[in-house]
C-alpha cells in the first residue's frame, strides 16, 4: 500500500480529488479511465469516493493512464501562493517575480461569476500557473483550501491542485500565465467541455 508520511488523511483526500479532478478535466467517464488504467469501474468509483484504500500499484497505473507521472499525482501544496508585488518607488515600477520559461503562454481576462461550489467542477492537469489580479476581487479555490487575491497582487501554484478561479463582489480582470503543460490541460479541458455540449 502506498506510505504517506504527512497529513496522511489530507495527502489521501488531495489525491483521490485530483484523480477525478483529471479525469472530468479531460471528458473521461468512470468507465473509460477504468478501462485504460485495467481496473473495474466500481474499484475506481470507491478509490475517487474514499471507500476504498490507495493502493501504490493502482497509483501507478492510473497517473499512467491519465497522462501524468506518481510525483505530479501525489505533489503537495506550496506554501506560498499568494504573493505581493516589489514596488520600486523611485522608478514607477511594480514588479511580479516570475519563473520565465520557455513556452509561457500569457491571458488577459475579465470574470465575473465567482468560482464554482461544485468540487467536480475543479480541474487539475500537469504544470504550473501564475495569476496578477489586475482589478477586483478574485478566489482561487486550491485543494481545500480558498484564498482572496487583491488587486496587484499575484498567485502562483501548481495545477496538478485541483483548482477553479473566479471573481468576489463584482467583476474582476486578471492576467494568466501558463507554462507549457498547463496551457495544453487548459485546451483539453475546454476541447472535452466542447465535445459535451449538445450540437445545435
Amino acid at each position: 500500500m502506498l506510505r504517506m508520511t504527512q497529513d496522511d488523511g489530507d495527502l489521501d483526500s488531495l489525491v483521490r480529488k485530483r484523480v477525478r479532478a483529471l479525469r472530468v478535466a479531460q471528458g473521461l467517464s468512470l468507465e473509460e479511465l477504468a478501462t485504460r488504467a485495467k481496473v473495474s469501474q466500481s474499484t475506481l468509483s470507491r478509490i475517487e469516493n474514499g471507500q476504498r484504500r490507495l493502493a501504490l500499484d493502482q497509483l501507478v497505473t492510473l497517473a499512467r493512464a491519465l497522462d501524468t507521472s506518481l510525483d505530479q499525482l501525489v505533489e503537495t501544496a506550496t506554501d506560498d501562493v499568494v504573493s505581493n508585488p516589489t514596488i520600486d518607488g523611485a522608478h514607477g515600477l511594480m514588479r511580479w517575480p516570475l519563473k520565465a520559461e520557455p513556452g509561457m503562454t500569457v491571458v488577459r481576462q475579465r470574470m465575473t461569476n465567482p468560482p464554482p461550489d461544485n468540487p467536480a467542477r475543479m480541474r487539475a492537469h500537469p504544470g504550473r500557473e501564475w495569476l496578477v489580479v489586475l482589478s477586483g476581487t478574485a478566489v482561487l479555490l486550491l485543494g481545500d483550501r480558498r484564498f482572496r487575491i487583491e488587486t496587484n497582487q499575484a498567485a502562483e501554484f501548481p495545477t496538478m491542485l485541483p483548482h477553479a478561479i473566479g471573481a468576489e463582489g463584482g467583476p474582476c480582470e486578471i492576467l494568466g500565465i501558463f507554462d507549457g503543460d498547463a496551457r495544453r490541460g487548459h485546451q483539453r479541458g475546454e476541447d472535452a467541455a466542447q465535445a459535451r455540449r449538445p450540437a445545435p
